[in-house]
């Protein structure tokens, strides 16, 4: 009986072969039908777009590499692998999380490393190459399973997507949308700057203690068991290593400080690196056109690299210019499974963006909820849920959200709900679902190194490592829905002078 299981396990590449063969398929017979929907952002009609046909096989083939040359995830985990490599190879990595791990218990392990996963949002989307493959050697050098923590690290950043205490590039845009929804019934409302702060503080450190009960109660079971290669040895901490993170840190804070120096503005040859055409600060340090949102990941890697490269030449791992260059590349052998994981995740995403089921699926979800005649809770749990549904669909936040607030906000705003509080709901309800959805540009990290530390004989399906974030999305589902209508039933405010009802 087990061998039948075994033959009908699916490889992950040949998973998004299929998934690919399954979105040009769909596609086809969903326009055959003439499905389609009233963009409410725009006013005009969206059909799902065939790629069953001679011209969209000639798009796929078109389109496929510029479309991988152009795919985020792939530039940015390259990029970033050469400063985890040189860290890890160096053994600053080993030496700081077997510290950390000899001196904490699990569970604070797993709730920090939940927290510091959803607070790092404000970092976009750096933080899922970061955070995963660190979270896999934090885990490693603990003598815990990798797996865990790259589930834990992948669900907190997922189900924490949506929360930020900070306001991101992210937010600044979802802001504009919600302030034009909001004037077409009051055109004389603004929104606070803080005015999600009180909840979204709360949220997060509610679901950070929820993200470690699910991982230690429920979930720590669930993954593959992992064969570590060498015996485990008590750590000892040597001279050279006290010296080398000395050496780390020392220049770490350096090159932090200054840094932090430049992206303050008003202070003597400061804030150099903002973007000084815009007006608000957010806007100068996150617009999609400043210095830190195209510059962070180099940054970083920078960052990466001067505490990998210190450690080293401090405690001797490091010894010429031949060590330094072979350590840059340590993360990146073995990577050529990742590529084809990532070429085939880039076609799967951009077919199923080109035959817009997920921008129909969300105008009639939107349209749906606009003539709906509920109120109060009722209308709340039916916006949350459709945002929940339209998340799998449509991951992009900004997209999702530009079709939704020109119905959503008004309708929402009706029946008193404010405006920010609207918003509020719509990041809490994608927060639930963004996860688990393949066609989310960075699950197919999540997948890669799922892969990477798997050391059964089977492979670890597509469908599997979904099925591991269930249990996380439930969790999140539940609590901020009943952080939503906690606060929406006894009035409390949501941030700074600004409440949930108008």
């Amino acid at each position: 009986m087990q061998n039948k299981k075994d033959k009908v396990s699916l490889n992950p590449i040949m998973t998004l072969m299929i998934l690919i063969g399954l979105a040009i398929l769909l596609s086809g017979i969903l326009a055959l039908l003439g499905i389609g929907a009233t963009n409410p952002a725009e006013g005009n009609w969206v059909a799902v777009e065939s790629l069953l046909s001679l011209r969209g096989i000639k798009y796929i083939f078109q389109s496929t590499v510029a479309n991988f040359a152009s795919f985020t995830p792939l530039s940015m985990l390259i990029i970033i692998l050469i400063g985890i490599g040189i860290m890890d190879k160096s053994g600053f990595l080993k030496t700081t999380f077997s510290l950390i791990t000899r001196k904490c218990q699990k569970k604070t392990i797993t709730f920090v490393l939940a927290l510091i996963c959803i607070i790092s949002s404000i970092g976009g989307d750096l933080a899922y190459v970061v955070m995963i493959p660190l979270s896999a050697l934090l885990f490693y050098y603990g003598r815990r399973n990798p797996l865990h923590g790259i589930v834990i690290s992948f669900a907190a950043l997922t189900c924490g997507t949506g929360l930020s205490i900070f306001k991101t590039s992210v937010d600044s845009s979802l802001d504009a949308l919600t302030l034009d929804a909001a004037h077409i019934l009051d055109s004389s409302y603004t929104l606070s700057y803080l005015g999600y702060f009180v909840i979204m503080t709360v949220a997060i450190f509610v679901l950070a203690a929820v993200i470690t009960y699910v991982a230690e109660k429920f979930s720590v079971n669930d993954v593959p068991k992992y064969e570590f290669k060498d015996e485990k040895k008590e750590f000892k901490l040597a001279k050279r290593d006290i010296r080398g993170l000395i050496f780390a840190g020392t220049f770490g804070i350096i090159y932090l400080l200054i840094f932090i120096y430049n992206i303050i503005p008003g202070l003597p040859l400061s804030g150099n690196l903002l973007d000084y055409s815009q007006k608000l600060y957010i806007d100068k340090l996150f617009n999609p056109n400043s210095f830190f949102s195209q510059g962070f990941v180099f940054i970083v890697t920078i960052w990466f690299v001067i505490l990998g490269l210190f450690y080293g030449l401090g405690s001797r791992s490091i010894k010429n210019n031949n060590d330094f260059c072979d350590y840059l590349t340590h993360s990146l052998d073995g990577i050529g499974r990742t590529i084809i994981l990532i070429l085939l995740s880039s076609i799967l995403i951009n077919v199923f963006k080109k035959t817009n089921i997920g921008t129909v699926v969300t105008a009639l979800i939107g349209n749906l909820i606009s003539n709906c005649k509920f109120t109060g809770i009722p209308l709340l749990l039916m916006f949350f849920f459709g945002t929940a549904i339209a998340t799998i669909l449509l991951p992009n936040t900004v997209n999702k959200w530009t079709i939704l607030a020109s119905t959503c906000v008004p309708t929402l705003m009706n029946v008193g709900f404010s405006p920010e509080f609207i918003q509020v709901i719509f990041r809490f309800a994608e927060s639930m679902t963004y996860g688990l959805t393949p066609i989310m540009a960075y699950f197919v990290i999540y997948l890669a190194y799922m892969e990477k530390y798997n050391t059964s004989d089977k492979p670890i399906g597509i469908f599997k490592i979904l099925n591991y974030q269930k249990k996380y999305a439930l969790a999140t589902g539940v609590v901020l829905l009943i952080l939503l209508i906690i606060w929406y039933l006894v009035g409390l405010p949501i941030g700074i002078n600004v409440m949930p009802t108008i």
